[in-house]
């Protein structure tokens, strides 16, 4: 009896070309369980989550930078969705994420990233930004009555 021999698993740019390669648009198998990866955690715990990155110290090697995207096709957009979660990165709104990562992971990031958008004809755009802690900490969250100064305590507040 021969044995087949295992193959590799695909990479992430190497399954964005498979998808691309059998059509993208393509209907859901009616077998598949659904997992909505637009949920996204309540704003409390996605602002801790980030409070958590200001305030825990980091390694050196660390980096934060933000992945953000605007992208048409829904398979693309759920396929990097689940790729960014899965390399650690933190959702922050539907089409936004916060990584702190080291450096080699943020080229893969990007390289990955700038590969899947080069295999398709699109509209579409994806913007990596490196940001500094002290821009994180500067943040303001607009919308929402959160007093995000008092929380990270970052405000000056006086008391007579």
């Amino acid at each position: 009896m021969t044995k087949k021999k295992s193959q590799p698993a695909l990479g992430f740019v190497q399954r964005m070309l498979k998808f691309h390669r059998v059509g993208i648009d393509g209907a859901v198998s009616p077998n598949r369980k659904f997992v909505n990866i637009d949920e996204i955690d309540s704003l409390d715990k996605r602002i801790e989550a980030l409070l958590g990155l200001i305030t825990t110290r980091r390694k050196a090697s660390q980096m934060l930078f933000f992945v953000m995207y605007d992208i048409e096709n829904n398979k693309v957009r759920t396929q990097i969705a689940k790729y960014l979660l899965k390399k650690g990165c933190t959702r922050i709104q539907r089409s936004i994420f916060l990584a702190d990562l080291d450096q080699p992971n943020f080229e893969q990031i990007k390289s990955d990233l700038a590969e899947v958008q080069a295999c398709y004809e699109n509209f579409d755009s994806i913007l990596v930004v490196p940001i500094s802690t002290d821009y994180l900490q500067a943040m303001k969250v607009i919308g929402q009555s959160l007093q995000i100064d008092i929380i990270t305590r970052s405000g000056t507040t006086l008391f007579f």
